[in-house]
């Protein structure tokens, strides 16, 4: 998870809070993404959208439009996974 929705909505969310919310949204992320065409499968990909959503709101992050947060999450656990299966 990146700072680009801390420092584009100008809102405070640091240290061990957003550490501990990086490591739920990647235990989520990865939950879903064990799957080899986790991102072509649009229910895996609901899925992913209702937990990371509840997760969110759960940890009061962020004040914003979660679809635009979700989308943001989403592109960087493909990248991961894409660069996981190049390595």
């Amino acid at each position: 998870m990146d700072l680009y929705p801390r420092q584009k909505y100008d809102f405070d969310y640091l240290g061990d809070k957003l550490i501990k919310l990086a490591k739920e949204v990647k235990t989520v992320v990865d939950d879903k993404a064990k799957y080899t065409d986790w991102s072509q499968r649009a229910d895996i990909k609901a899925g992913l959208k209702v937990d990371l959503i509840m997760l969110l709101a759960e940890n009061g992050y962020p004040p914003v439009d979660r679809d635009e947060v979700y989308k943001e999450i989403f592109e960087q656990a493909e990248n991961l996974k894409k660069s996981q299966r190049e390595s």
